[in-house]
């Protein structure tokens, strides 16, 4: 069930981002009960913190063509896109965010830190010992109350090597 916070649907291409406000696409990788997570770079906004792998949306692009592209980016991996599980708008003082996170499943390839300083396979219990953005405490309790997103098929389950 999506906790949805806004009524536009997953698939339309969204508010189109301004100077003072980015649309962002974030994954939800679950695998073996545990969730990916990527470390923000140290040189750039909210320098750092750990957050869910994604990134900004192109004009044009639907938040689900920028995840997939994204991930491919970052991580060197293939994903389908799943489930929409979170829609949230946030404030920052430099800025204004809209996220969506999209529950993903890996179809290829093993996370590689291209893009991003270090990525981590946590487990539930652990959400609370890594710092992230003030825009994903909503998320953050979510996932701490969903135990059934967490009990995810492994990769070979899904047919594919491990």
């Amino acid at each position: 069930m999506s906790s949805e916070h806004t009524a536009r649907p997953a698939t339309d291409h969204g508010p189109r981002a301004t100077d003072n406000q980015i649309d962002v696409a974030a994954g939800l990788i679950f695998r073996n009960g545990r969730l990916l997570i990527t470390q923000r770079p140290a040189d750039g906004h909210l320098a750092g913190l750990w957050e869910f792998p994604g990134g900004k949306r192109e004009p044009g692009e639907s938040f689900e063509t920028c995840l997939i592209r994204e991930l491919r980016e970052e991580l060197d991996v293939e994903v389908e896109i799943q489930d929409l599980i979170e829609s949230i708008d946030h404030d920052y003082p430099e800025k204004s965010v809209h996220l969506r996170f999209f529950r993903c499943r890996l179809t290829q390839g093993e996370p590689k830190t291209i893009g991003c300083p270090d990525l981590r396979w946590i487990q539930h219990q652990e959400l609370t010992d890594f710092d992230f953005p003030a825009a994903d405490a909503v998320l953050i309790e979510n996932l701490q109350a969903r135990p059934d997103l967490w009990a995810s098929p492994s990769l070979g389950e899904w047919g594919m090597s491990e």
